[in-house]
């Protein structure tokens, strides 16, 4: 219409100036700035630019249309988006007719120029008016004259288009940018030069916005031959590769990765049709080029290209059952990459590190592990040609991946302990790949790879594996001095991780790395030291185990070979000696400065005494190396010449009163981690002639050392906070010192004895001096607190002898000065100047508040601390004159003879003390709570409540919370409280019921907790009884009985951990950490273990404990009647499934004590179990149970024949458990002398359920029925002669089954199956086939096996039985599972009656009809719509693989109105389901449906196939069939996948073909009924087409 009006108005005015101006008069409207377009364009058209058009055109475009551009002028048709986006095409377009009507000089140049200058104004609204401008411009622009101008204009727009930061000019940007280089020429040659100058990608957003550039320039850039006006040729250029990789790898948004794929293949097809060889150049040295193409290996090339992209697209699904099938052609890549001549890359490797970066970083966990897999695997079958890019991808993105904890899970099938299959792999990649490194690459490889382990922050279980790949890579010599110090703060990363034995093991893995990498060349015996002593010694480098071994022959080995230190041998030179470094290095350690004098100056660091006492030891056992067993006096003398300046200094410690303070510290220091570090791990202490040297060594200066001790604790020479330290450096010495003499034999008048005695009268005449009341100064407060941490210590070293039960309060002076001081008595904090008051100015008031005690208030909680230990030492030593109430008038000792208020102190005090220093008051707790539960029970109480609310905030706290709950455990179910509170029945009985539960809720979510617990209780009960009387767990029943059925469900990365640890437990002594860490027995089924031996050592003759015994029964039974009523259906290893598991576990381990009384009583429930709906390995434990008990008294036979007269219907399959028992009978009545009767009734019941329509009925009545015939054989009787001929060929029938389908495998399963083939329910009877063997056999999670190690490694609890109680001794233990197990309607049942393709399944037998020829009694489906004379297709579509109701529904609509033959479905019972019946409209009522099972789908395909069907898969795979061109065959079976696996690999090769949809969007995948209603109506279509055109 425009366009029309434009002509119009030209045909009616000779001025076209006058009329230009006339439109740009009134208001601004799209179709007046369209029609003054058309209008230009004509008079451009015409060659109308003379006389005043130009100046007019100029007129306008300065006037008018630039203004209008710069949004200038408005107007009400302006205001929505899409109107003004029309305005400003039109006025655009109308600009560029001005450029050239306006003739010379150039109106183009002038308006570029104003646009660039509004580009760098860096306005929003103007850069866009701008770009609009030079859009509609700069096609007018002369190639010649505005040369630099246009240049200049494609690098502002260049830049603009790469401007993450700025995506609204990016969109214009890259659009002036596309439109210039599609004019190609100079324009496109000055928009590559720009793309080029613009620097290297970074950052996938960069990436991104150039992929879309080159992507729309791509027909110039890659021009194919004969292209008129051809660009540069991108294929030549690497830095257009280097983006494309980049947009492969690294993109994260599918456009971006399609945009790159599609430059990637267009460079392949141009190629291809061009012919002509090119390359692009190396990227750097001497590697192959980026891109390369020669027309003599085109086939090759193609192929190489085609199956990139196909696996690069195939990426995109992000699907494992889609991408797995296509990995064998990444390996047939990198066969195409290598050259097998040379051994040298052909192609880059980065095209291949781009498959493996894409997997890495997949949102699917599975598809990264399967990744990471494939290239660790890759790498291990095949020789990898080194690359620089190899190694850099290695050190990134692999490492990056390998940090993800849960690919380190074990696969499926795979026994907990046996290691992470990711890890090993792992581990045997790094071992190859380092080893076919070049020599000068290893070095810096490994570097890197140790950088990386320290830069990036790790979880416990990927740093474990990887210090043990690490571990294993074969000694070279390629880390210096640099790759030391990256070891060592590798394992400070180790230390964050919560899992100690993790953490140590990671520790043990890294040093074995040090000693198989560290060139000794490179490093001195001082970088040595440092190093070891960032290794724990309490969780890896212990003494006396295989690692300390290793690294004292290593040492020994290498020991003139480390780079020379500045220290110098006797001759002067440098020595590199072992022995010389370590005789100097003590020498140094003892040696003071000048400037450290005076009294009172910080303690040193405890890290110098460890690092030098670690080189001694270690200097001494390697010694022993070199020395024979003869020569071990130079052992000695070798510790001798090492300790001699110590020795000197301790000796002199008690004499010379001017030795500076600070070396005194350092020796004391010494001399404590000596004693420490050398205890042997691993081995028979008294085998070591070190220890028992050092020890010897060390008493020697006893006397000089106590002497010194006990003149700095009692002399006032510790005046200050900082002194704190050195007082419990001085307390821990004389501790060492007191153990010494105690295991050597304590003699009177020792120097330790007499040291103690005035220790304690000092300190004790201390604190009664200073309760005087005057004001306290800081040296009187720091005197008392050292005075009191003396008499804990003194209390703590007399605690260690035995002493015996005092009848009288004939106390020591000690002792009543101990019990009558005032206890919770706080100190006051000195004033401000006295704390001032220090020798040194350095130790001001900030000193006092921040020194390495920490501030006052942990002084005063240590102070208090000490009170207690001695308060608890006092409880313990006069517990038995402890009296039941506060009702002495004047008591010699006040803190024993007033229980109740001392109890009440230790409440206040838990009050006021931090959590680690409440031990001793739980100790004291243990004492009194007994002796006041009666008369001060709300007391008592209120001490439950405090201590765990102290237990539950400790709950992360792993320190202190261990041995806290541990004292919490022993005073609040100590046997005497928990009998006294069962006793009256009262509040504190239903508190610690209260408590019992709290600390099993905990365990739930800290494992652990109950394993104290349950220990405790079962300890002291067992001690308590030793006159046969469980007065006290009879009360307490419950507890053994959540001990028996305990255990929880764990997440998958507390699964995770469990086998890491367990795996770490299984290498033995060969990890250190295992050696050095005792094994707390933590993990959950230590809680059963327990229980379980604790119900073993009951006495069935005892009457007490045969009561006990029976309680716990009955209530197991009901505890699995209420399970079961919770939910009757429930999934195998759920935790329901668990918990009846163990339930019924204990009750075969009880089965010895039942009498027939009792089974009276209990009978009824354990058959009414057997009918209730269970998992296969509960079955097997019932059917066990009923087996011994109708052994043990037969006289329950007849309730057991009474459990098969119910009728089937309400059996159901639920009558297989019986038959089961029933196969067993000669077991049953072997003791029985007329078995004649019970043989016949057997017989005619098997015979009975012969006749059952459930085929897993049958099959379970046609083993019964064997195994009672073989019985009746074997026995000879007569009674059953008739029945010989109808038995016999019942069972011959059975045998020769006909056909292809499940009947005969099932039938030859069930007989081999262990509970029919192996299981003998006598001898088989014992521990390891109750926890172990059964479990094992019948489908149950590793998680619930216990070996039977275990119970014989759980020492707490002693063993009573015979070891054949144990352990199993038939050839059960040697089966492996089987595929068949018992299952109930409603679980996994695989009943197949209802569908002609299992006819041969289903023939049921019928003994008296064997004369003639078999009747097939299975009925073949009636196909209701056919009788209603519908047109019905040969079309089967199988539904088996899908979950969702939903979906089927829809499906069986979508069926119905094609007509298919008939839907298979995976269960008949998804029909009643709500939402199915909302989508399917009740077409299943006129739809024949097919249940086949997922497990049965693989033998239905093979039927259908060899009935003439073609099997089609709907799934994309590499070889799949467009939907468009396949021809579909009349009989035709669909097999649809599931909704998120798709089809599985298993299936994939029975299907004949594969049919994908094609599709042109981003998303790769349908949903499942929409992909099966396609394809059914293309089905449809086709068979339509060929009705109507028969030809």
């Amino acid at each position: 219409m425009e366009w029309v009006l434009a002509e119009a108005l030209l045909a009616q005015s000779q001025d076209p100036g006058l009329l230009l101006r006339g439109l740009c008069r009134g208001e601004v409207s799209a179709e007046r700035v369209e029609t003054l377009r058309f209008l230009l364009q004509r008079l451009e058209d015409a060659g109308a630019g003379q006389g005043a058009l130009p100046e007019a055109a100029r007129e306008l475009a300065a006037g008018y249309l630039v203004p209008l551009l710069h949004g200038r002028l408005g107007g009400p048709d302006l205001a929505p988006t899409r109107p003004r986006r029309r305005v400003l095409r039109a006025a655009a377009a109308a600009l560029r007719s001005c450029a050239r009507l306006a003739g010379s000089p150039p109106l183009a140049a002038t308006l570029a120029e104003d646009a660039l200058r509004e580009l760098r104004a860096d306005s929003t609204t103007g850069a866009e008016a701008a770009l609009e401008i030079l859009a509609a411009v700069a096609p007018c622009l002369q190639p010649h004259e505005d040369s630099a101008l246009l240049e200049r204009v494609v690098q502002a727009a260049v830049a603009l288009a790469l401007d993450a930061d700025g995506p609204g000019r990016a969109e214009g940007a890259a659009a002036l940018v596309t439109a210039l280089g599609q004019g190609g020429g100079a324009a496109l040659r000055a928009v590559w030069d720009a793309l080029g100058s613009s620097g290297v990608p970074s950052g996938p957003g960069r990436v991104g916005l150039e992929l879309r550039l080159l992507s729309a320039l791509a027909e110039k850039l890659l021009p194919e031959s004969g292209a008129c006006d051809a660009g540069p040729d991108a294929r030549r250029c690497g830095r257009f590769w280097r983006t494309v990789l980049a947009g492969l790898g690294c993109a994260e948004d599918a456009l971006t990765r399609k945009r790159a794929r599609y430059l990637l293949q267009r460079a392949v097809e141009v190629s291809a049709e061009r012919g002509d060889a090119c390359t692009c150049g190396p990227q750097e040295g001497t590697g192959p080029s980026l891109f390369w193409w020669s027309e003599k290996k085109k086939d090759e090339l193609l192929k190489f290209w085609e199956n990139y992209i196909l696996i690069m697209e195939t990426l995109e699904g992000n699907q494992i059952h889609v991408i797995k099938p296509v990995l064998p052609k990444l390996n047939n890549l990198f066969e195409y990459a290598v050259s097998e001549e040379n051994g040298c890359w052909l192609f880059h490797p980065s095209w291949h590190l781009c498959i493996y970066k894409r997997m890495f970083e997949s949102e699917n966990k599975i598809l990264t592990k399967e990744g990471i897999i494939h290239f660790l695997e890759l790498c291990q079958t095949t020789a990898v040609p080194f690359s620089p890019e190899f190694s850099e991808f290695i050190i990134g993105p692999l490492m990056d991946a390998l940090s993800e904890s849960s690919l380190y899970s074990r696969s499926t099938g795979q026994l907990i302990g046996s290691g992470s299959p990711l890890g090993l792999k792992l581990q045997k990649f790094l071992v190859i790949y380092v080893s076919l490194l070049p020599e000068e690459i290893k070095s810096n490889f490994l570097l890197k790879f140790l950088q990386k382990m320290r830069n990036r922050h790790w979880c416990a279980v990927p740093i474990l594996f990887l210090s043990k790949a690490l571990a294993n890579v074969p000694n070279c010599k390629t880390l210096g001095l640099e790759g030391l110090i990256a070891l060592r703060d590798v394992i400070q990363c180790t230390m964050i991780t919560h899992q100690i034995l993790l953490r140590g093991a990671a520790q043990c893995f890294l040093l074995q790395t040090a000693m198989h990498l560290v060139d000794v060349e490179k490093v001195s015996l001082s970088d040595v030291s440092i190093f070891l002593t960032s290794l724990k010694q309490e969780e890896s480098l212990g003494r006396g185990t295989a690692l300390w071994t290793e690294l004292c022959d290593w040492l020994h080995i290498n020991e003139r070979c480390f780079r020379p230190t500045s220290i110098c041998g006797p001759d002067g030179l440098p020595e590199t000696s072992l022995n010389v470094y370590v005789k100097n290095l003590v020498q140094e350690y003892i040696k003071s400065s000048a400037w450290e004098t005076g009294e009172s100056c910080f303690m040193p660091d405890w890290s110098e005494a460890r690092l030098t006492a670690l080189m001694i030891l270690l200097a001494v056992d390697v010694e022993g190396m070199k020395t024979e067993y003869s020569e071990k006096r130079r052992i000695q003398n070798v510790l001798r010449i090492f300790l001699d300046p110590l020795l000197d200094a301790l000796v002199k410690l008690g004499t010379n009163a001017y030795m500076p303070l600070l070396r005194t510290d350092r020796c004391l220091q010494l001399l404590v981690k000596l004693l420490h570090i050398c205890m042997m791990k691993g081995s028979n202490p008294q085998d070591d002639e070190v220890s028992a040297l050092l020890k010897s060594t060390v008493m020697s200066a006893t006397e000089s050392v106590s002497q010194f001790v006990l003149r700095r604790l009692t002399m006032h020479e510790l005046q200050t906070v900082a002194d704190l330290d050195r007082c419990h450096l001085y307390l821990t010495v004389l501790t060492e010192l007191t153990n010494l003499h105690l295991k050597a034999g304590r003699k009177r008048g020792n120097s330790i004895c007499r040291v103690l005695s005035p220790l304690k009268n000092a300190s004790m005449q201390h604190l009664q001096e200073m309760g005087s009341g005057k004001e306290p100064t800081l040296g009187d407060q720091i005197q008392r607190v050292v005075s009191m941490a003396t008499l804990a210590m003194v209390c703590e070293a007399s605690a260690l002898q035995p002493v015996p039960e005092l009848d009288s309060l004939d106390a020591e002076p000690m002792d009543r000065f101990l019990s009558a001081f005032p206890f919770n008595q706080t100190l006051r904090k000195p004033c401000a100047e006295e704390q001032g008051q220090c020798a040194y100015p350095m130790e001001s008031s900030s000193f006092f508040e921040e020194s390495s005690s920490q501030g006052w208030g942990r002084v005063v909680a240590q102070y208090v601390h000490d009170q207690w230990v001695c308060l608890s030492f006092l409880l313990e030593k006069y517990h038995t004159l402890v009296p039941a109430a506060d009702a002495v008038p004047d008591p010699v000792l006040p803190a024993i003879q007033m229980p109740a208020q001392t109890l009440r102190s230790a409440l206040d005090t838990l009050s006021i003390l931090p959590s680690e220093k409440v031990l001793p008051v739980f100790c004291c707790m243990k004492v009194l709570v007994p002796k006041l539960l009666i008369s001060a029970e709300s007391l008592c109480i209120e001490a439950f409540d405090t201590a765990w609310n102290i237990i539950s905030s400790l709950s992360n706290t792993q320190l202190t919370f261990w041995p806290n709950l541990k004292a919490f455990v022993h005073f609040v179910f100590d046997n005497k409280v928990l009998t006294i509170a069962a006793k009256i029945k009262s509040q504190a009985y239903f508190k610690i019921k209260e408590i019992i539960c709290k600390i099993i809720e905990m365990s739930a979510v800290k494992t652990g907790v109950f394993n104290t617990l349950i220990s405790y209780c079962c300890q002291s009960w067992i001690v308590s009884d030793l006159k046969g009387c469980l007065s006290c767990a009879k009360n307490y029943s419950e507890l053994v009985l959540e001990a028996c059925i305990f255990g929880t469900v764990f997440r998958r990365d507390q699964r995770l951990i469990q086998d890491v640890q367990t795996f770490i437990e299984n290498l033995g002594q060969d990890c250190a950490a295992n050696v050095i860490m005792e094994n707390t027995k933590r993990e959950d089924y230590y809680v059963r273990i327990c229980a379980v031996k604790f119900l073993c050592l009951l006495d069935g003759s005892s009457l007490s404990h045969k009561l006990f015994v029976e309680d716990i029964a009955v209530k197991l039974l009901d505890k699995d009647d209420l399970v079961s009523k919770t939910r009757t259906r429930y999934y195998e290893n759920s935790l329901q499934h668990r918990v009846k598991n163990r339930i019924w576990q204990t009750l075969l381990v009880l089965f010895p004590s039942f009498d027939q009384n009792f089974l009276n009583g209990i009978i009824d429930k354990i058959f009414h179990a057997g009918f209730t709906n269970n998992q296969a390995s509960i079955k097997y434990f019932i059917e066990w149970i009923i087996i011994l008990i109708l052994h043990k008294f037969p006289q329950f036979l007849p309730k057991f024949w009474d459990c098969f007269s119910y009728g089937e219907e309400k059996l159901k399959t639920s009558i297989c458990t019986f038959l089961s028992v029933l196969s067993h009978l000669g077991i049953i009545i072997q003791n029985i002398p007329d078995k004649a009767p019970l043989l016949k009734q057997a017989l005619l019941i098997a015979l009975q359920w012969c006749l059952s329509h459930n085929f897993s009925v049958r099959l379970y009545a046609l083993v019964a029925l064997k195994k009672v015939w073989d019985v009746y054989k074997a026995l000879g009787v007569e009674e059953c002669s008739t029945w010989t001929t109808v038995i016999e060929r019942s069972l011959s029938q059975a045998e020769s089954m006909q056909g292809a389908g499940n009947a005969k495998k099932n039938w030859q399963r069930i007989q081999e199956h262990f509970f029919f083939a192996a299981f003998h329910p006598l001898e088989d009877y014992c521990l390891e086939t109750i926890f172990y063997i059964l479990p094992r056999l019948s489908g149950v999670i590793e998680e619930e096996w216990i070996a039977v190690d275990k119970f014989a490694s759980f020492t707490d609890i002693p063993c009573n039985r015979e070891s054949q109680w144990y352990f199993c001794q038939t050839p059960l233990r040697e089966l492996s599972p089987g595929d068949w197990s018992q299952q109930d309607v409603g679980s996994n049942t695989s009943e197949a009656a209802s569908h002609s393709e299992w006819a041969d399944v289903q023939k049921k037998i019928i003994p008296w009809r064997h004369e003639g020829p078999d009747a097939d009694l299975g009925l073949e489906f009636q196909d209701r719509a056919a009788r209603l004379g519908k047109s019905v297709s040969r079309l089967i579509v199988v539904a088996s693989l899908i979950d969702k109701p939903t979906n089927l529904g829809g499906l069986c609509r979508t069926c119905e109105v094609f007509g298919a033959a008939a839907l298979v479905l995976g269960s008949l019972q998804c029909v009643s389901d709500k939402q199915f019946q909302h989508l399917s409209v009740s077409a299943e009522q006129w739809l024949p449906l097919v249940e086949v099972k997922p497990a049965q789908l693989i033998d239905y395909l093979q039927l259908k196939k060899a009935e003439g069907y073609t099997i089609i898969g709907v799934e994309q795979t590499a070889r799949s069939s467009d939907l468009a061109q396949y021809r579909f065959p009349e009989k035709s079976l669909l097999l649809l996948g599931n909704e998120r696996e798709g089809i599985p690999a298993n299936l994939m090769q029975h299907l004949d073909v594969c049919v994908e949809i094609p599709q042109q969007g981003v998303i790769r995948s349908l949903n499942v009924h929409v992909s099966g209603a396609l394809l059914i109506w293309e089905y449809t279509r086709q068979q339509l087409l060929k009705r109507e055109d028969p030809s």
